[in-house]
């Protein structure tokens, strides 16, 4: 236990003394957060563009009432031209032309424009007349208006833990994977090897510390950005917290794997990207997969980032337990298990 203390405190101490991978390791995620907060966040968010030609000020007092139509952003124009253009580019959602007679463009790809056209046609029928439009198709159920109401999970409370996920990955990643092929490069492992210190110790150190510092950062960051933001939270602290942690100590065992036998930082440095990227692209960070292609779908499963982040998510804003959540805290259990297992076995000093 004393040599074990001893490579912990030391690594501690290095990296609270690296202040540029400790300021990085704060302000990144937080500056992510409050931007995405920035930009995404506020009442009636517009989720169609529609130009209007002639460029004019009363387009809210038009007779039609599409235009008065929520969640529509009307942006008058005044070079009809340039915005049928930006339809083709899907600049533009739909562009109206309001002299007589009125005409309208969309793009044939856009699914906006697509919905766009329904909803102009649709506003010829008077509200009035839908009873009778429903009994002239001989409808004979007309359906019955329901409200819900309840607190909007905005595009941060989403993204939340991805962008948590994504610094804690590089984190442990390279606060293990590189820093361990720089002892590696800078002969400190041949120093070590010459003591009493044993592999087990050092790797243990290495992952404690690592551990303990990734969770303390990231506690730190969620307090911060929640006291600004006030995150939409159904779930447990204590639920999250424990998803987090199993996923940490998955990353760092995977960082062990890379950094066993390489003694080349460049080399190092280049699978840490390329293990890193495709995780932070193809894991939901910043996407929902729902809809994507169902191979990208499967390959995702491979990743311990996908099931950290799909866990955190689902107790964030889904309410969800650790029991609703077992499936991925199994297999981020079983890839730490075996990542561990591999990095201490192929272990080199050298």
């Amino acid at each position: 236990m004393k040599r074990f203390w001893a490579v912990l405190t030391a690594r501690n101490l290095e990296f609270l003394r690296d202040r540029t991978a400790l300021t990085w390791n704060f302000v990144m995620p937080v500056a992510f957060v409050f931007g995405f907060a920035f930009l995404f966040t506020g009442e009636d968010q517009d989720v169609y563009k529609v130009g209007v030609y002639p460029g004019t000020t009363e387009i809210a007092m038009h007779e039609k009432s599409f235009f008065q139509t929520r969640y529509i952003h009307f942006i008058p124009l005044d070079d009809l031209q340039s915005a049928v253009e930006k339809v083709k580019h899907h600049q533009l959602d739909m562009v109206i032309d309001l002299n007589p007679p009125m005409k309208y463009w969309i793009n044939s790809t856009s699914a906006n424009g697509y919905f766009l056209e329904k909803l102009l046609l649709a506003d010829s029928i008077q509200s009035e007349n839908i009873a009778s439009f429903a009994k002239m198709l001989n409808v004979v159920d007309v359906p019955e208006k329901q409200i819900v109401s309840g607190k909007e999970v905005r595009y941060v409370d989403w993204v939340l833990p991805g962008i948590l996920a994504v610094n804690m990955m590089f984190s442990c990643l390279y606060g293990v994977g590189y820093v361990i092929v720089r002892y590696r490069k800078n002969r400190v492992l041949r120093r070590l090897q010459a003591t009493p210190l044993l592999v087990f110790e050092f790797l243990a150190a290495q992952i404690v510390s690592r551990w303990l510092l990734t969770i303390v950062m990231t506690v730190i960051v969620f307090v911060i950005c929640d006291v600004f933001v006030d995150f939409f939270m159904r779930g447990s602290y204590l639920a999250l917290f424990v998803v987090f942690a199993t996923g940490a100590l998955t990353l760092i065992s995977l960082g062990l794997v890379v950094a066993a036998r390489i003694k080349s930082e460049e080399l190092s440095d280049g699978i840490l990207n390329m293990v890193s990227w495709p995780m932070m692209l193809l894991s939901g960070v910043w996407f929902s997969l729902e809809g994507v292609n169902p191979l990208a779908q499967k390959l995702s499963l491979i990743f311990p980032l996908t099931h950290m982040i799909s866990a955190a998510r689902a107790i964030m804003n889904d309410g969800a337990g650790l029991l609703d959540v077992y499936p991925q805290m199994l297999v981020l259990l079983t890839m730490a298990g075996v990542f561990m297992l591999i990095g201490a076995l192929a272990f080199r000093w050298e």
